[in-house]
Formats: C-alpha cells, structure tokens, sequence
C-alpha cells in the first residue's frame, strides 16, 4: 500500500482564505490535536548548562521566558505574518503596546516621529502624554498631499512616519502609496496601523509600508473577548542604507562582538527581533496565550466577517444619507465622498455592488448637536453603547466626550470632531434589524 500523503506544512503561495485557517499551524506529536494548543507555560526547560548559556548570550533564538515568546502566540505571530505579506510579527498585549513598542525599538529621548494628524484618539493622547514624557516629540501633517508640509515636518531626528489605513473615527482614507514615497524619499520607515482595514481588505506592505500595527483585539480576533496587540515587520526596509544616510537605529544596525547586528543575523526580520529582545522583552507587554489562541482562532474567519461587516456598513450608511435627521456621512466607501475614488483604486470594490471596501467604523453627524447625538444614542436598543470597534456586536460612541475629550477645541474642530459627531462600528448582525434600531433612534431627534 502507498504512503499516506503528508500534510501541507508550508503555506506559502496558497490563498488568502486558506493561509488565514492554516498558516502557523503545527502538528501536535503528543497527542495528534488538529488545533494547535495552549501553551500556559512561564518558561522553557534548557537542555543543558551551555543551551541556557547560548539562549542568554543570544547564539540561540529559542525562548527563555513566555515574556519573549510563546508556542500558541507563535502561531498567531506566523498567521498574520502571512496574511499582511510581512516577515516576521510580534504579538503583544494591546494596540497600545503594539504602537509603543513599534515605535521605542526606533526611536529615545530626544527624537522625533513624524504623523498624520487623523488617528486614532488614544493614539494622540498615547504621542501627546506617555512619548512626550520620554522625550520623544511629534510632528503632525494635517495635509497628507502637501509637500511642504511633510519637508517642515521630517528633521534630522525624526525615526519613522507613522499613519493608519482607515483613520478612526471619519473613514478619510490615507494614500499610503503617496506618504511611502515620501518615507522612503527621507530614509525613513512607514509604520501603518492596520487596525481598521486589516489585512482582508487592505496589506499596506504592498502599498510600500514597512511595519505594520495591529490592536488585534478588533477585527483580527472579532469577538472583543481578547485584548491584544502586533507588530508585523515587512521585512523591506533598509537599515544599513538608512544608517549610512544619517538615521541611526542602533538596536538594529549596531553589531555585538561575536554576533553581528540584528540585520547581519536575522536579515528581513531584524527589526521584529529587536522589538522583541530590546523593547517587548524588557517592559514586558506580553500577551498571555489564551488571548493568542482566540487571535489565531479569530483569523480562521477573518475574510468571510471583513465582507459582512463592509456589505452592511455599506447598506447602512447609505441609508443614513438619506435621513433628514443626519447632518452627514463620514465613510470612504460611498460613492457620494470625495475621497471614493481613492477608496476604489486601494480597497476595491464591495460584493454588493453598493461601493468600496473601506471597513465598518465610520462617522456620523446627527442634526441638533451634542442634544441630537444623545437623543440619537440614548435611543438605541441593538447597538451597543461602548467604546470599542471591530467586534460582532454594533457599537456606538460619542468621540467628542469620550475619546476626544481631552483635546483642545481647535483641534478637535480641524479634525472634525463636532459636537452631533457619532462613530457607529457596525458588527454582523442583520443589517434589517440595526437600520430598524437607528429609525427608532432617530425620531427621538
């Protein structure tokens, strides 16, 4: 009789939907388990005086400590590495740990970061607060299309550029072909969060990204039962090169007798090896492996919900147009925004034919101000009245008093952050039953 057939163990070249279910699987030699276990293990047995030796003097990559690495994240880590078309990825124990961590393995006191002005609140409340008190300094663009203001922005001792795929909360789409160009053009290293988009409807390391960032807690794991964060490394910038221009990045390119530099010794993964020895290992926002098995859990699914939450944020937002109680619609997938064509060029186009790929956290300006919005929320019976996106649930928040709050009024007002401004993240239930809910909603406005 012939051999049984051997499992696929390597997942490259294969689709998307099958790279998501399988890509940093291994096989079980205990017990034959199909699903790649639980790992609750703080540390690693060495297998001799001279492995721990090799393990701390970095000769070995084999982990020490659950703090650096573990067996059930390390599959989570290869999955998404994989869907982003990255090198390597770190998994952490938030976004905010992610954004940190990413940011620290580039950049100390007395740097600078250079940042379009629409992101996330937390985001700039993160820059403005904890990276201000370690001396590092950011420089916002608020016009992304506008050269001069990348050049007044970028200095001898800015580290990277930092931008997100679908800005949260009003969807404006970024170009990051055009704000690679500019990374690249300043030996600089693009980091995209992917938060909002992930990598089912956008990969930003084939619009020329470097690092991408995730709070894997939204889409990526999709029932907000898990909070986590990672940093994937897309393997395609050059260190050297930048060193040589005048951008140091000494965790990265600085050699160790006997060792090299993380480039001579991991090559298109260095930078994800520094984050993980230099920064994640030494603060230590390690992600527990229960939160990493629901996150390679969550990625067995991820296409199929990226289509269900476009096709009714789609649906659902085009209905909001047309109500007389909404001021307006913020979301790039509409054919009405000036922005849709680009939405088209990088997203594509919906299964429903109703418009562009752009997720399903976008704005909404209600009629009445900040009366209108709390008539319009307090109304609400489906959608959930919480912080939080990407999850399979609806939710809904008022950006101005919550995530925005802290912010001077001149900034709020650039960003557009108005007092009748909601953030609706529409979730997986049916789009009939949530229009119903925001009729509802609406006629107490």
């Amino acid at each position: 009789m012939a051999e049984p057939a051997q499992p696929v163990s390597d997942w490259e070249g294969f689709d998307f939907d099958t790279r998501q279910v399988h890509a940093g699987e291994y096989p079980d030699l205990n017990t034959g388990l199909r699903v790649p276990p639980i790992a609750l293990s703080a540390g690693y047995v060495f297998e001799s005086f001279d492995d721990q030796v090799d393990r701390f003097a970095g000769r070995s990559i084999d982990p020490i400590y659950s703090r650096q690495g573990n067996p059930t994240n390390g599959v989570a880590e290869a999955r998404l590495a994989s869907l982003e078309g990255g090198s390597a990825t770190v998994a952490v124990s938030s976004g905010q740990a992610a954004i940190s961590s990413a940011l620290f393995t580039l950049a100390q006191n007395g740097d600078r970061i250079a940042s379009t002005a629409s992101i996330y609140g937390g985001t700039r409340i993160l820059f403005g607060r904890s990276f201000k008190r370690f001396g590092i300094e950011v420089d916002y663009v608020w016009d992304a299309d506008d050269d001069a203001e990348w050049e007044r922005a970028i200095h001898p001792n800015t580290k990277a550029i930092y931008t997100e795929t679908i800005p949260n909360p009003r969807n404006d789409v970024t170009d990051l072909r055009r704000i690679a160009a500019v990374a690249a053009k300043h030996n600089l290293p693009l980091i995209v969060d992917n938060t909002v988009g992930s990598p089912a409807l956008i990969r930003p390391i084939e619009h020329g990204a470097n690092i991408v960032v995730h709070s894997t807690t939204k889409f990526l794991t999709g029932h907000g039962a898990a909070v986590g964060g990672a940093i994937v490394d897309g393997g395609n910038f050059d260190w050297n090169a930048a060193q040589a221009a005048g951008r140091s990045y000494p965790f990265i390119t600085d050699v160790k007798p006997g060792l090299g530099s993380m480039v001579d010794r991991f090559g298109p993964g260095a930078y994800a090896r520094a984050a993980r020895e230099a920064v994640v290992n030494d603060i230590g926002p390690s992600l527990s492996p229960f939160n990493g098995f629901l996150l390679h859990q969550g990625m067995e699914t991820l296409s199929l919900r990226m289509e269900r939450h476009v096709n009714s944020s789609l649906e659902i937002a085009a209905w909001l147009e047309a109500q007389p109680e909404i001021e307006s619609v913020d979301y790039a997938g509409l054919p009405s925004s000036p922005l849709y064509d680009l939405a088209v060029r990088d997203y594509g186009l919906a299964s429903n034919g109703l418009g562009a790929r752009t997720g399903s956290v976008f704005g909404v300006t209600v009629r009445g101000g900040i009366d209108g919005a709390r008539a319009f929320v307090d109304g609400l019976r489906v959608f959930s009245r919480m912080t939080g996106i990407g999850d399979t649930r609806s939710m809904i928040i008022h950006p101005l008093s919550s995530t925005h709050a802290t912010f001077a009024p001149e900034i709020n007002e650039r960003l557009g952050i108005t007092p009748g401004l909601l953030r609706l993240s529409v979730g997986l239930e049916s789009p009939r039953d949530l229009i119903a809910d925001l009729r509802t909603a609406l006629d107490n406005v």
